[in-house]
């Protein structure tokens, strides 16, 4: 007699779990998606905060310090240049310093709006410094250059010229708006918030902006004005954009047109 077939075993159906998968909340995904921006925070701008605000108002102050040595110690023509050319120099140490440490994402972007924003916004300070300067009685009238035998110094274009237009705007800016406005608003935001933050570190860039150039010489009220007006535009541009090169642009334009009607003034009368 065959033996009988073993019937087959049954064999359970087990349905396999599949792995929970996370889904990122619209929180998460707006914190990851925020890290373009210097304002926002994150490892990019860690490096710049009170360490690097502690230096960069060190540096300068020894700058400032050495310039007015220079310029009241020293009898040559070429005092009053090597005195700027010295706070410069303080001034680009600590810039050249942070960024090798970090470079806050957003900042060194370029957009073409950049240029629209430097052209209009320095045209308009230029006029309000006009505005500015007749109310107070001291007159607009175009400004003019030292000539020798009607002719400009001959290194007028290094001196002057180059100096203000190209040198200072891009020294100051990244001093003034980037190394301390970024250092103080990324120090303060998060304890006090990004209004406060930005408010601050708007106000402290423009005084410092306006005490440099106070000590660099004397000026007059209307141009104090007028400087205040530069910083506050210039901080308030980086603090909206989150770019530095629109600021740099409207400082350029700002003193590019300063030489323009010098040149009107100095040679058309």
């Amino acid at each position: 007699m065959a033996p009988a077939e073993t019937a087959p075993a049954a064999t359970s159906s087990v349905a396999t779990a599949a792995p929970a998968v996370a889904v990122p909340t619209s929180r998460a995904r707006t914190r990851r998606a925020g890290r373009t921006d210097w304002r926002l925070g994150g490892r990019t701008v860690r490096p710049w905060r009170e360490l690097t605000l502690a230096w960069a108002c060190f540096s300068l102050g020894v700058g400032v310090l050495l310039g007015f040595v220079i310029s009241t110690s020293w009898a040559s023509p070429w005092a009053s240049f090597t005195a700027t050319a010295v706070l410069w120099l303080s001034m680009l140490v600590p810039v050249v310093w942070a960024f090798r440490r970090s470079r806050p994402v957003g900042l060194l972007k370029f957009r073409p709006i950049d240029l629209l924003y430097g052209l209009m916004l320095g045209v308009a300070l230029r006029i309000f410094q006009g505005v500015v300067s007749e109310m107070s009685g001291a007159g607009a009238d175009f400004p003019t250059f030292t000539t020798f035998d009607g002719q400009l110094p001959a290194m007028w274009w290094l001196t002057d010229a180059a100096s203000s237009v190209v040198i200072a705007p891009v020294v100051e800016e990244f001093f003034f708006r980037a190394v301390i406005l970024v250092a103080l608003y990324s120090a303060l935001r998060r304890p006090f918030g990004k209004l406060t933050a930005g408010l601050g570190a708007g106000l402290v860039s423009t005084a410092l902006f306006l005490i440099v150039h106070t000590v660099a010489g004397s000026i007059s009220a209307d141009a104090a004005v007028s400087l205040a007006a530069v910083g506050a535009t210039c901080a308030l541009l980086v603090l909206l954009t989150g770019r530095i090169w629109g600021a740099v642009l409207v400082h350029i334009v700002f003193n590019a047109t300063y030489f323009a009607l010098g040149l009107v003034g100095t040679f058309v009368g």
